[in-house]
């Protein structure tokens, strides 16, 4: 353990044992000490651990950090329901918009819209995630880590660019148009299609997590019963993988249902709830009627995520200490099957992000199509849509720096110091809620929040810092939960000796358990990067003139018809995305070489001999 602090490691036998007896606040006093040295029962008091100063530090961290999370997540989300039951004058109505917006048929047409939407997003995106994972992780197809980066690709890049895409390959002036008779690409057609290719990174990475999970001697014993093929996937292989299925299906359904940026563009006057709401809130400045949308919308959301709880508090482990990992066996018809199936879907999402890229580079569609960067130098550089471009470069950057920096060690405290167990609780509820909060949603709650003058905050309005707050609380519950992976990994025996040996907890936090953490610090970072680019939902109501945003501007650009400039902003996005993600593997190979050689047993065994 070479990587270990000197502070922690070089103590003398004597300094390791007296601060013991020091953290006892009452010993029993040595006069009523009996025969055999020991004090009667009557005497003796419970001893408790003395408090250090840096502990009441570490309380102090934690009462900003929940106090921070009422300012910036509780706040916005009451302002929403205080909004809901009053006039825009601020004058109280009780249910009155209720009733108006459930007694409109319009309005009421998109609860039914989005649910059924999302629900036959659903059906179609979580099969096919489970067979490109069953054929990555079940079979010995080639190229398997190429098929897993190209699945992935879409989260590169805003949701809006699939939109953006099959406009060009099947809107009105499509190359494809000629051979779709009568079909529409615009409207539940187009939005399913895009929300399958936008959401099916996320299910694929859920299921080959489940499908990962596998005993092999379960399939031995399969085979030595002479078990079917097909039984053995019904009795062994699905039920093994159901959890993952399940989550999977939630995770889709709530990304479909909430998601507003692909209804914009591809969805023409098919009305959902995503869309309700922008139009209420910037075309009508009904922000009443806008409330009672987004609470509306909470519904479905909160229902996904109680299931999905459910379903992860009764989940069991699937293997054992003596568990055999599985592998896969050669079958030709099977791998050639699993081959065609995973590069077939594999070319549909290069098609989709290929033709947004030639897209962005065709001269005047669909009369011109020679090459020329006039949409970059026209429609980005000289009409001023680059400095939005630049605005998101800067939010991902402080996204990714102050984010992953307040994410990790609001986690440190609490699963590293000790004190103030109820505020614990309440700031562990507030971590995992925005897990349960549509990103429109919460860009709602801030505009209802922030915008008064009464409020000492509302500086933050229209600014970048409000930008990167939004984002870090919208993607908090993924990142705290992957820190509090990391952080249990590591003893608590560290935090023990180093309060034995008086040493301050954030010490200990820079010396063992950030160095320790690193991989995770920079999984973090680089998600928390890639969704700042990429997010629309959350900041369409949040930005200015000044700050306006990469992916808002692509919005702004199809609202105009400049839908060349906005494929090559959508182009710049995932440019930057993959660059960024690039840079990030380049750190990752760097610091497990040189900080995590304790990670390698056989590094540590060759320096023993």
């Amino acid at each position: 353990m070479s990587s270990l602090p000197s502070t922690l490691t070089a103590t003398s036998p004597g300094q390791a044992a007296a601060p013991l007896s020091a953290q006892t606040s009452h010993a029993a006093p040595a006069s009523h000490a009996g025969p055999a040295g020991s004090a009667p029962p009557s005497t003796l008091r419970p001893a408790r651990l003395a408090s250090h100063w840096t502990d009441r530090l570490a309380q102090a961290l934690l009462l900003v950090a929940a106090a921070a999370g009422v300012l910036f997540l509780l706040a916005p989300m009451a302002a929403i329901l205080i909004k809901s039951v009053q006039d825009n004058d601020g004058h109280f109505v009780g249910l009155r918009h209720f009733r108006e917006y459930f007694h409109s048929p319009a309005l009421f047409g998109s609860i039914w819209n989005s649910v059924w939407i999302s629900i036959v997003t659903t059906g179609i995106t979580v099969p096919l995630a489970f067979i490109f994972a069953y054929a990555l992780t079940r079979s010995c197809i080639r190229g398997k880590t190429l098929l897993r980066n190209i699945a992935l690709i879409p989260i590169l890049g805003p949701t809006l660019l699939p939109a953006i895409s099959f406009i060009f390959w099947f809107g009105n002036q499509g190359v494809l148009r000629p051979f779709m008779g009568d079909i529409d690409i615009y409207g539940p057609l187009g939005i399913v299609m895009s929300l399958v290719n936008a959401t099916f990174p996320h299910a694929l990475m859920i299921m080959i997590t489940a499908l990962s999970l596998t005993d092999a001697r379960l399939y031995e014993a399969a085979d030595a019963l002479g078990t079917p093929v097909l039984r053995r996937f019904f009795t062994i292989t699905l039920p093994g993988a159901k959890y993952g299925v399940i989550s999977a299906a939630m995770i889709v359904f709530t990304y479909a249902i909430s998601d507003f940026g692909i209804p914009k563009v591809i969805g023409g006057d098919f009305n959902v709830l995503a869309t309700d709401i922008y139009k209420l809130v910037i075309g009508q400045q009904d922000f009443s009627k806008g409330a009672v949308v987004g609470l509306v919308l909470l519904v479905p959301v909160g229902i996904t995520y109680l299931v999905d709880s459910v379903v992860q508090r009764k989940q069991q482990a699937l293997l054992s200490a003596r568990a055999v990992p599985y592998v896969p066996k050669p079958s030709r018809g099977f791998d050639w099957t699993m081959a065609v199936l995973c590069w077939g879907m594999a070319a549909i999402m290069l098609a989709i992000l290929g033709m947004a890229v030639y897209a962005s580079f065709v001269k005047f569609w669909p009369y011109n199509f020679s090459l020329s960067l006039g949409h970059y130098r026209f429609g980005l550089v000289e009409s001023g849509a680059v400095d939005a471009y630049i605005n998101s470069v800067q939010m991902a950057f402080w996204c990714a720096i102050w984010g992953t920096a307040v994410i990790f060690v609001i986690a440190y405290l609490l699963e590293k110091t000790k004190g103030l167990t109820w505020v614990r609780g309440f700031i562990r509820m507030m971590a995992v809620l925005p897990m349960g909060v549509p990103g429109l949603v919460l860009g709602l709650g801030y505009i209802f929040f922030f915008v008064p003058e009464g409020n000492p905050l509302h500086g933050l309005y229209g600014s970048l810092a409000i930008l990167v707050i939004v984002n870090v609380v919208h993607y908090y519950s993924s990142s705290h939960l992957t820190a509090v992976t990391a952080l249990k990994q590591i003893d608590p025996e560290f935090e023990y000796v180093s309060a034995s040996l008086k040493v301050p907890f954030y010490r200990t936090f820079w010396r063992v358990s950030a160095p320790i953490c690193l991989p995770s610090i920079i999984d973090i970072s680089r998600y928390l990067f890639v969704n700042a680019m990429t997010t629309v939902s959350a900041v369409v109501f949040l930005y200015s003139a000044d700050t306006s945003l990469a992916s808002v501007a692509i919005v702004n650009m199809d609202e105009t018809g400049s839908i060349g400039p906005a494929a090559a902003m959508a182009t710049l996005v995932v440019l930057t995305s993959m660059l960024a993600c690039l840079l990030y593997h380049g750190i990752q190979l760097v610091v497990e070489r040189y900080t995590q050689a304790w990670r390698r047993p056989t590094a540590l065994s060759r320096k023993g001999h």
